[in-house]
């Protein structure tokens, strides 16, 4: 039997395929969504409230935003910054020059840009 075909007898086995996925998934770490305060929630309203004042200025923003982990609990706080367009109130859904949307209940805070 030649040298390369030996070799293959002795190669690693994969008895339990996708397990390496599985304990990778599981020590993947989320943040749970916190609770706003009563003055965060004041303050974020006043912020949504002049952003839709000034829709038509396109004003630059940024916000910080609730993404919720489509695999398990929790998500994560990520931020994003740009130009906003308008606000679908249908959908409720805060619609950006560059084709993001971001849905308003998911909104932590609102910064305006110079």
């Amino acid at each position: 039997m030649p040298l390369s075909e030996r070799a293959a007898q002795f190669s690693a086995f994969a008895a339990l395929t996708g397990y390496d996925d599985e304990i990778r998934e599981t020590a993947r770490l989320t943040d749970a969504r916190e609770s706003m305060a009563e003055d965060d929630l004041a303050e974020l309203n006043a912020a949504f409230l002049r952003l839709l004042e000034i829709e038509t200025e396109r004003p630059h923003v940024s916000i910080i935003y609730f993404q919720p982990d489509t695999r398990k609990d929790g998500g994560a706080y990520l931020t994003y910054s740009g130009q906003f367009r308008h606000y679908d109130a249908a959908e409720g859904l805060l619609c950006f020059t560059d084709g993001t949307v971001l849905p308003a209940v998911q909104i932590q805070s609102i910064r305006f840009r110079r």
